[in-house]
């Protein structure tokens, strides 16, 4: 999970892709990066942090240009090292930075032709890296001579699609051509297209989420289709290309439990009712499971933030009153994406604190919107027992995670989940509740469809383990567990910092 935007317009960009970066905060917390060009030369920043803590004054005074993009990053796996930060450039061929949300299943085999055949050098282990570089060879390879086409540009992506297997949306800026946006061909991650017209032309802009298009004033004007790719020209003027081979399209349904903030739109669905659609069947669930005169629910309890929307649905259909008994302290990052179990359970202990007279001497539904680890939720359980709660249950919005994420979010390995091998009764035993009750995948799938969109499928891979774009064995599994696991994380962990660059095309 990252967050990508890709701008051009009539004046200096800088400003709004910062601005981006920060309502797209939520995607990313571990590096954020900027590059803007102003036709002869590309300028970059990027560092380790949050957004507002890499780009200083003198940082955003030296970002020149009306073309660039941005990205912010949490690492999937091996490193957060600020070298795997985005963008990442080549200067061969034409002089490209790209920024990539997503993951490549065969990034290895991948990175191995790069070396082998096409004799390209790569500095990490990254597979944006190897995104970028397999951008590169494939425009080399379609370019004729001369000023590099649009037309070149989409054989290259048909290529690139040929070659690469998984989840992605990148956005990519081409010296002295303009930003292209690259959806994958089956629309796992998501990415929009918006326009804001001024006195002096139209500025476009390609995104992660809906919401940084229209906080900066953009109208939403498509989601990009599977496989699609828009190339916003230096001029201003708009093309796309949609791929010769056609798949089924499977957005992230864990985008909408999750991911996403309930103010974005992605691919016609409204997050934020498909939350409420969410607690509102959730509710159904409850009912079967909370039978007794003595487990009669007193108050529904929201688990900041992502389950919030869904616990108030919840709490009407039932009946039951809503407490906002759980506080979240907001300038602690969300613990499901820091790197090391250790920083999570310490950072839990600071997130929230709790309105004990909302608790005392009652039964609590608390309302979250899944389980991973069960990290957080088994600590608030326990601040809820601490402040006097008679029954603590839990409900989640979403079916129990059970199977590694291969596309782009940073699950761990399938036996570090908390649902793994467990009954829902041996999963409340885990995390210290006295019921824990779930969302049905049929239930979660129309909640998503009701809300708009006309998606017909969804990748449910962390649910189901059917994972849409096939190529997936045992040994794919044993890669992502090693990668992803909390060793590797911290032999990989090198603090760099790319201050100011400017970059040359010397091809």
């Amino acid at each position: 999970m990252c967050g990508v935007v890709g701008i051009v317009s009539s004046s200096p960009v800088n400003q709004a892709l910062y601005q981006s970066l920060i309502l797209l905060q939520h995607r990313g917390q571990d590096a954020a990066g900027i590059v803007t060009t102003d036709g002869h030369k590309m300028y970059l920043r990027k560092s380790n942090g949050l957004v507002r803590d890499v780009f200083l004054q003198r940082h955003m005074d030296h970002l020149a240009g009306n073309i660039g993009i941005a990205h912010v990053r949490y690492p999937t796996a091996g490193t957060a090292s600020s070298a795997e930060a985005q963008p990442m450039y080549v200067n061969s061929p034409f002089g490209i930075a790209l920024g990539h949300n997503g993951n490549i299943i065969d990034s290895g085999r991948l990175a191995r032709e790069i070396r082998e055949r096409q004799h390209r050098h790569l500095n990490t282990d990254s597979d944006s890296e190897v995104l970028l570089n397999v951008l590169a060879a494939e425009l080399s390879a379609a370019h004729s001579g001369g000023a590099l086409k649009p037309e070149e540009v989409f054989q290259a992506v048909e290529n690139l699609h040929r070659r690469c297997l998984g989840g992605y949306a990148m956005v990519a800026l081409i010296l002295g051509l303009g930003v292209l946006g690259i959806r994958d061909p089956r629309g796992i991650r998501p990415l929009v297209l918006g326009k804001r017209e001024t006195a002096v032309g139209d500025d476009w802009m390609l995104a992660s989420e809906s919401t940084a298009l229209t906080n900066l004033g953009f109208q939403l004007v498509k989601d990009l289709e599977p496989g699609e790719a828009v190339l916003i020209g230096s001029d201003g003027q708009i093309r796309s290309r949609l791929p010769t081979e056609k798949y089924a399209h499977t957005p992230c349904i864990f985008e909408y439990v999750y991911l996403a903030r309930p103010d974005s739109l992605m691919d016609g669905v409204s997050v934020y009712r498909a939350r409420l659609e969410m607690g509102e069947r959730l509710a159904h669930q409850v009912r079967m499971h909370i039978t007794a005169p003595d487990e009669r629910i007193d108050a529904v309890i929201p688990i900041p933030e992502s389950g919030s929307t869904s616990a108030r649905a919840l709490s009407q259909a039932l009946g039951v009153p809503c407490r906002d008994a759980i506080v979240r302290n907001r300038y602690i990052g969300r613990t499901f994406i820091m790197p090391e179990q250790g920083e999570r359970q310490t950072s839990v202990r600071r997130k929230f604190s709790i309105i004990g007279d909302e608790l005392h001497g009652r039964n609590v539904l608390l309302v979250d919107d899944s389980l991973v680890r069960g990290t957080t939720s088994s600590q608030i359980i326990q601040l809820v027992r601490n402040a006097g709660a008679k029954r603590v249950y839990m409900a989640l919005a979403a079916p129990p995670i059970r199977y590694p994420n291969l596309y782009g979010i940073d699950m761990p390995a399938q036996h570090e989940f908390v649902a793994h091998g467990k009954t829902e009764a041996e999963i409340a035993r885990v995390v210290g509740a006295d019921k824990v009750i779930y969302q049905q995948l049929d239930d979660l799938i129309d909640s998503v469809r009701s809300a708009g969109g006309r998606m017909a499928e969804f990748d449910c891979s962390v649910f189901n383990g059917e994972y849409v774009t096939g190529g997936v064995d045992a040994e794919t599994f044993g890669r992502l567990a090693r990668a992803r696991s909390n060793t590797a994380k911290r032999k990989a962990r090198v603090v760099q910092d790319t201050d100011l660059v400017e970059i040359h095309n010397h091809a």
